[in-house]
């Protein structure tokens, strides 16, 4: 007959094993708890099956992002779908892997890339047309502030030359339109202000124009006729974004945290 410590000893290795294939074991298997959660945050556009595909062929085609912290790759995850953006080669947002030093771990920062924020603008239902240009040496380039603003680009088709600035021009549905031009000179400044950048997963050693270009897109953000929400946005991008809810492996264990910044300098105004 068992006796009772025998019996204790049963129900305690039951319920080891019955946490022990609850418990996800790979990132994948966190992705797939914490999927319906992101299918609710999701806007109506996306699809969370795609979404999971496109943030596990980033996670594998990124060593350094299977040895991040959990929450904190999952939390980013979770920003992309917040937001509505898919990482990866499309150029939507990106999900950055940096040693935190002080704390002796990999964390993952968040960064919307050029196309998301061009994405994210479209939505206001304010712009009829938005876009940006990389400027090259060759190219026949003029521009002209004041009281008659204008902007002439005429791209090189050959020999275009060295990168020489990026611009971008927003059309509003109400016949006004914005434009804004920054040389080579105050992108590398905004770049330089975050040592991610210097990062060989960094969208700028990959993507270089297409940071510049978003760049001055999120310079001219706050120009833009979209909501405070969405203004707002961008105080989620490349780390800084405060108080996001992080899905943690246990659904149970929501938490709000600040999420993970670069140590001495973090991305301002990229």
């Amino acid at each position: 007959m068992a006796t009772n410590e025998t019996l204790k000893q049963q129900v305690t290795t039951q319920k080891q094993n019955e946490v022990a294939k609850e418990t996800p074991k790979t990132i994948g298997d966190y992705i797939e708890q914490m999927a319906p959660a992101m299918a609710q945050a999701l806007p109506k556009h996306m699809d969370i099956d795609r979404l999971t595909r496109m943030a596990l062929t980033t996670i594998r085609t990124t060593p350094q992002l299977k040895e991040a912290d959990v929450p904190s790759l999952l939390g980013a995850v979770m920003q992309s779908a917040q937001l509505g953006l898919e990482p990866g080669p499309l150029g939507q947002c990106y999900l950055l892997p940096f040693r935190n030093n002080k704390k002796g771990i990999v964390e993952v920062q968040f960064i919307i890339g050029y196309k998301g924020m061009i994405d994210l603008a479209r939505r206001s239902g304010h712009i009829s047309t938005i876009y940006a240009h990389a400027v090259h040496e060759n190219d026949k380039f003029e521009y002209e502030l004041g009281l008659h603003a204008d902007l002439k680009h005429v791209p090189a088709e050959e020999d275009k030359g060295a990168f020489k600035g990026a611009y971008a021009v927003a059309h509003f549905k109400d016949g006004g339109y914005q434009f804004e031009y920054m040389p080579k000179a105050e992108i590398e400044k905004r770049k330089g202000r975050s040592k991610a950048a210097n990062s060989k997963y960094s969208p700028w050693a990959t993507d270089y124009e297409e940071m510049a270009k978003k760049t001055v897109v999120r310079h001219m953000w706050k120009y833009l006729p979209i909501s405070v929400e969405m203004q707002n946005v961008v105080t989620q991008d490349e780390g800084t974004g405060k108080n996001i809810k992080d899905i943690t492996p246990d659904e149970d264990s929501f938490v709000v945290v600040d999420y993970p910044q670069i140590e001495d300098g973090a991305e301002d105004d990229q």
